[in-house]
């Protein structure tokens, strides 16, 4: 870790580690005026992670996916369901560009041969150490494949939607979508004169 010369004394205790790892950092930090406070911060995340985008430039459509997420029920919105983008975390000595095409296989069915890298983005760097890997791939109907729906050993269960790019838009707007990736993504598409 390369630690900036405002922060010192850095000690860290793990809180949890029960699916991600949770830390309590305790350090001191010197302020512009000189002034130094001892803080302590939590830190949350286990592996770093993909999302993809995938689309189709003849029929305008884009492949999303509907999953259960716990923090969403918790949040009180659409009984814990999210419309997000293909996404997940980036197996040991996996490339970002792999695991994006292995778990478009896995979650949606298509089979693709590459991807095209956007952006690499902190989602919430107050609290979440994870780095995700944005992407966007082209799908056509003959890319699509017997699988999907999610690895059933890590208990996913997730429905693929096909839907037009202009909904997909209008469902941002309409807060239907509301997973951060995925609204980068569609407005990437949208900023960059794909769709």
């Amino acid at each position: 870790m390369n630690i900036p010369s405002k922060v010192k004394n850095i000690t860290s205790k793990v809180i949890s580690s029960f699916w991600g790892t949770l830390e309590q950092i305790n350090f001191d930090f010197t302020f512009k005026n000189g002034k130094s406070v001892n803080l302590t911060h939590e830190v949350y995340g286990k592996s770093d992670g993909v999302a993809i985008l995938l689309y189709n430039s003849i029929t305008k459509k884009v492949v999303l996916s509907k999953q259960f997420r716990m923090p969403v029920l918790v949040a009180g919105i659409n009984q814990g369901y999210s419309i997000k983008v293909v996404g997940g975390a980036i197996d040991k000595n996996e490339t970002p560009e792999n695991c994006a095409i292995r778990e478009t296989e896995e979650e949606v069915g298509y089979k693709i041969s590459s991807v095209k890298k956007v952006t690499t983005s902190f989602l919430s760097p107050g609290i979440l150490k994870e780095k995700v890997h944005l992407f966007i791939g082209e799908y056509f109907d003959q890319n699509k494949t017997e699988n999907g729906g999610g690895v059933a050993a890590e208990n996913e269960e997730i429905e693929m939607l096909e839907i037009s790019f202009s909904k997909a838009l209008q469902m941002i707007k309409n807060q239907e979508i509301i997973d951060a990736r995925t609204i980068i993504l569609l407005q990437y598409l949208k900023i960059e004169g794909i769709m």
